[in-house]
């Protein structure tokens, strides 16, 4: 497990390696079925960046919305570091978003941990916020985050080895996408934990569910809350993520996960579906879009922005 969980931050090292300066695609709309009523503001998840270089997080997702007449700001926060810090990293730029459009909330859309980024976002500014979408979130915690603590106990060295390579990683996105932004591993696992998660759960309940397994409120202050998430690990041969969360899978006690996060624990709000043949960096249309031939990452997400546009959102 610990060469599984280093192989997660090791991609990461590769990843930083694409070459810079390139820019993102213009994208021309052909359509207007997907034009919410806000703005859509994609917030990433733990190792995670807005473009390093021709590579993108969101792999295909802002060109596809944009085609369909979407308007898409994509963020970026520390790869590593807190629930809080990560989220009131995103909520200065969700203010200079609403600031610079003249839009009067955005819909979140948060993948992995980013989804208690957006969450952060949604209480502490509710005025500014319609919706909030967690995509693959660890709501009630990481069984993954749970073993490298509790690896910490007998075998400090290695969680100390996994969390220095992790700042490393960090380091390496910082550099790869021209960012400055504080980055804590440590601080990342401890609010990846159930723990943790709980402990966030308790500051930020709004669409948590109440029963094991169950939905959230699908509406808590005028704000919409979804969910959607995978499960399984191995789908493409050729793509390093399906080996990283096979292994990583190994952390799992409770059912059926994406590699990261169980299934039930990735509930919040209005659950769309919580089994979308995908792990969980092809939630994200990661790694160059290798990801398993029943679903389609970027339809998704598309999905979605005509679901919003429907609910007026």
């Amino acid at each position: 497990m610990a060469a599984g969980l280093a192989a997660v931050v090791v991609a990461a090292v590769a990843a930083c390696s694409i070459t810079l300066h390139a820019k993102p695609e213009v994208t021309v709309p052909t359509s207007a079925d997907a034009s919410t009523t806000y703005p859509i503001v994609l917030a990433h998840g733990m190792m995670g960046f807005d473009y390093m270089g021709s590579f993108a997080y969101w792999r295909g997702i802002p060109e596809r919305l944009r085609t369909h007449g979407a308007q898409v700001f994509v963020t970026r926060v520390s790869a590593f570091n807190s629930s809080q810090v990560r989220g009131q990293q995103l909520l200065k730029q969700v203010e200079l978003i609403v600031a610079q459009t003249g839009a009067r909330k955005v819909n979140l859309i948060g993948h992995s941990h980013g989804s208690q980024s957006v969450r952060y976002v949604a209480a502490m500014r509710p005025d500014l916020v319609a919706s909030v979408t967690a995509v693959a979130g660890p709501t009630g915690g990481s069984e993954v985050a749970d073993w490298l603590n509790e690896l910490g106990a007998s075998y400090p060295w290695a969680t100390n080895a996994v969390l220095s390579l992790g700042d490393f990683v960090g380091g390496r996105i910082n550099w790869a996408s021209d960012a400055d932004l504080p980055q804590d591993a440590r601080a990342t696992m401890a609010s990846l934990t159930t723990q943790g998660a709980r402990a966030f759960n308790q500051r930020f309940p709004a669409g948590v569910p109440t029963a094991v397994c169950g939905e959230g409120a699908h509406e808590v202050d005028g704000i919409r809350y979804y969910s959607w998430s995978g499960i399984g690990q191995f789908y493409r041969a050729l793509n390093p993520a399906d080996y990283i969360m096979s292994t990583t899978h190994l952390a799992m006690k409770h059912g059926q996960s994406d590699g990261l996060v169980e299934r039930c624990s990735s509930h919040l709000g209005e659950v769309i579906r919580d089994d979308y043949p995908m792990n969980h960096f092809h939630a994200v249309n990661q790694f160059l879009g290798l990801v398993s031939p029943e679903v389609d990452p970027p339809g998704l997400f598309l999905e979605h922005a005509r679901r919003l546009k429907q609910a007026g959102l």
